[in-house]
């Protein structure tokens, strides 16, 4: 996964966990927008979350942070 992904991914989960707690959950979408104007990015971001790792739908913010800090 590209380097401005995981960085993004590790910001809004931040966002997500100050806002709402540690047990927040949330989907591969939180990263974007309510517009598919980076079709490569979300779909780079989908195969990481359901092909590569079989997430569910919703995973903890914690644990996502956590898999892609560590290079998962």
């Amino acid at each position: 996964m590209r380097t401005e992904l995981r960085n993004k991914i590790v910001e809004i989960c931040d966002q997500k966990m100050e806002k709402k707690g540690e047990d927040v959950g949330l989907s591969f979408y939180a990263f974007f927008k309510n517009k598919n104007d980076q079709p490569e990015i979300l779909m780079e971001a989908a195969q990481w979350w359901i092909q590569k790792h079989q997430l569910n739908h919703f995973e903890k913010a914690h644990k996502i942070k956590s898999m892609v800090k560590s290079g998962l």
